[in-house]
């Protein structure tokens, strides 16, 4: 880090804590040329995500909007809200994760019906049918195939 004083580029770190907020750490630091000292503050960047729809259009990805699906799906199935939240969470990591910056509208899709699966097999099935736009009882039936037994 450059000296704020004298742009001399060897500095120490004297003391290190998160800050108020706890979303950034706070450094004092001491420059080895001319002794002064300065903070620093570090923090995590957040690249924004955009999610490419079906149409073309681009829109910044939002939690809530995949907490919403869900919860329609599992709408009367007795669905905690933690564990609804644990899955929203799964997802939004499995996309940070993945350092993209556009992610198909499909992708997530796809990622919300693999939690669904492992939850209630009404659930995945009330959401893949609105996801999926089934045209036909044939493709809907196929669907219902696809799913384990034990669930």
């Amino acid at each position: 880090m450059k000296c704020f004083y004298c742009g001399h580029e060897d500095t120490k770190v004297v003391d290190s804590r998160p800050s108020e907020d706890g979303k950034s750490i706070r450094r004092r630091r001491e420059c080895l040329e001319c002794t002064k000292r300065f903070t620093t503050y570090e923090s995590v960047e957040i690249m924004p995500v955009l999610v490419m729809k079906s149409d073309g259009r681009r829109e910044p990805f939002d939690r809530v909007k995949i907490k919403k699906g869900i919860l329609l799906a599992v709408e009367k199935i007795g669905i905690s809200l933690e564990l609804i939240d644990k899955m929203v969470d799964s997802i939004h990591k499995k996309i940070a994760n993945s350092l993209i910056q556009e992610i198909s509208s499909d992708k997530i899709g796809d990622y919300v019906l693999a939690e669904l699966r492992n939850v209630s097999a009404v659930a995945y099935i009330r959401f893949a049918s609105v996801y999926r736009k089934f045209t036909d009882v044939e493709s809907f039936m196929e669907e219902l195939k696809s799913l384990p037994k034990d669930k």
